[in-house]
C-alpha cells in the first residue's frame, strides 16, 4: 500500500511541478551502458544488410522480384537511419568523434544532414516536444490558420495529413525545408552548409556511377533510368514514407495533447505527448526499438537496445502516464483520419469542417506557425 501510494503521489506531483527528474531517477544505470563494440556491431549488420539489398537490385530488373527488395532495403536504410539518429543524440558511443563519424555516415543511404537534423531535432523537436510554436514536426494548424491558407495550401494540407501523405509531408517539411534549403542561425550555417555538400556529392557521385553501369549493362536510358530510380531514388522516397509514418504515430493521436506554450511542461511534453508502441517480432532487427519511444524522450542518452529496459522502468511507476499499446496501421489510419486541424484552447483535435465558422478577419488576423 505504501508504494502504491508512492507511486500515485510521484505521478500526481511530477506533471503539476513539470520536472522529469522524477522519471529520469527510477531509470537503472545500466540503460545508459554502451559500449563501443555493441553501437558497432549494429552499424556494421546494417550496412551488409544495405549492400547485399543494393548488389540484388543491381543485379534484378524484374518488377515481381524489385518489390519485395525495395521494401525490406526501406527497412534497413531506417535501421541505419535510426543508428545515425543515436550517434546524433551522442547515445550511442562514448566518443564525441566516433559518434560524428558513425552519424555521418550511418545517415548517407537517407540523404539526411548530420548537422541539420542536430539542429531541428535535438535543438527543437526534443526539447519542445508537443509545444505550440516550437516543434515543428507534425505541428498543428488551427481552424484559423487552415482557413487563412489559399486553395493550394489547404488542398497540401489535406494531403499531407491524410493516412498517404506522412511520405511527402516529410520529404517536404523535414528534408528538404528543415536540412537542405533552409537557412540555419549563424553559427550553425558552416558545419550544415560542409554536410550538405557531403550528402549532395553522395546522391551525385551514387547516382552517376549508377548511370555509368546501367548503360554498360543495357546502352539504353530507359534501362539506366530504371537502374538509378529502383537502387537510389526508390528507396530513399520508400524510407520518406516509413519515417514520416512512424514519426506521426509517435506524437500524433487523439490522446495525445499539444500544449499552449504557458501551459507546457517538461513532464508533458516527454511523458504525455510520446508513446511506446509496441511492433511485431523480428521488426525490432530494422527499427532498432525507435517505437519504444517514451524513454528516448526521457533521456537521449539511452542507446537504442536499452530502451525497453527504461521503458520497464518507467511504466513501473507512471503505470498511468505512458501511452503504451500495440502497433497497428489501422490505428494510424484512424488517427489521420481524426486528427486535421486543433484547438490549443482546448486541447482537441478537430475535422475540417470547424474551419467553416472561421471568419475572414478571424482568418486574416491569425499567423500560420
Amino acid at each position: 500500500m505504501t508504494e502504491q501510494l508512492l507511486v500515485e503521489d510521484t505521478e500526481t506531483r511530477a506533471p503539476r511541478a513539470g520536472s522529469l527528474k522524477p522519471v529520469i531517477d527510477i531509470i537503472p544505470e545500466a540503460a545508459y551502458e554502451r559500449p563501443t563494440w555493441k553501437g558497432l556491431s549494429y552499424f556494421a549488420r546494417d550496412l551488409v544488410c544495405y549492400f547485399a539489398l543494393l548488389t540484388a537490385l543491381v543485379a534484378f530488373a524484374n518488377p515481381l522480384i524489385v518489390l519485395p527488395l525495395e521494401a525490406v532495403l526501406a527497412l534497413v536504410v531506417t535501421g541505419l537511419f535510426v543508428i545515425g539518429h543515436d550517434a546524433a543524440h551522442g547515445a550511442l558511443f562514448s566518443s564525441k568523434r566516433l559518434n560524428n563519424i558513425v552519424g555521418r555516415l550511418a545517415m548517407l543511404p537517407s540523404w539526411h544532414v548530420y548537422e541539420g537534423w542536430v539542429l531541428g531535432h535535438n535543438r527543437l523537436h526534443h526539447p519542445y516536444t508537443v509545444r505550440q510554436g516550437y516543434d515543428f514536426v507534425w505541428h498543428p494548424y488551427t481552424p484559423e490558420q487552415y482557413a487563412a491558407m489559399n486553395w493550394s495550401g489547404k488542398l497540401r494540407h489535406r494531403i499531407e495529413w491524410s493516412f498517404f501523405g506522412a511520405g511527402p509531408y516529410y520529404l517536404r517539411e523535414v528534408w528538404w525545408h528543415k536540412m537542405m534549403v533552409g537557412k540555419p542561425p549563424a553559427r550553425w550555417q558552416r558545419t550544415i552548409r560542409l554536410d550538405r555538400i557531403f550528402v549532395t556529392t553522395f546522391i551525385v557521385g551514387f547516382g552517376t556511377a549508377l548511370g555509368f553501369l546501367g548503360w554498360s549493362n543495357t546502352h539504353s536510358l530507359a534501362g539506366t533510368a530504371w537502374l538509378i530510380a529502383r537502387v537510389e531514388v526508390i528507396p530513399f522516397l520508400t524510407f520518406c514514407s516509413m519515417i514520416g509514418t512512424l514519426v506521426h504515430v509517435h506524437h500524433v493521436q487523439p490522446t495525445i495533447r499539444w500544449w499552449k506554450r504557458g501551459e507546457w511542461t517538461k513532464f508533458r511534453g516527454q511523458m504525455e505527448g510520446t508513446t511506446v508502441l509496441r511492433v511485431p517480432k523480428g521488426m525490432n532487427f530494422f527499427l532498432h526499438w525507435i517505437m519504444v519511444h517514451t524513454p528516448h524522450h526521457v533521456d537521449m542518452r539511452i542507446p537504442m537496445y536499452n530502451l525497453e529496459l527504461a521503458a520497464k522502468a518507467i511504466e513501473e511507476h507512471f503505470p498511468a502516464t505512458v501511452h503504451d499499446e500495440k502497433a497497428r496501421f489501422s490505428d494510424f489510419r484512424a488517427n489521420a483520419k481524426i486528427c486535421k486541424l486543433y484547438d490549443f484552447e482546448t486541447g482537441t483535435w478537430l475535422p475540417y469542417s470547424a474551419a467553416r465558422s472561421v471568419t475572414p478577419l478571424e482568418a486574416t488576423e491569425t499567423p500560420v506557425v
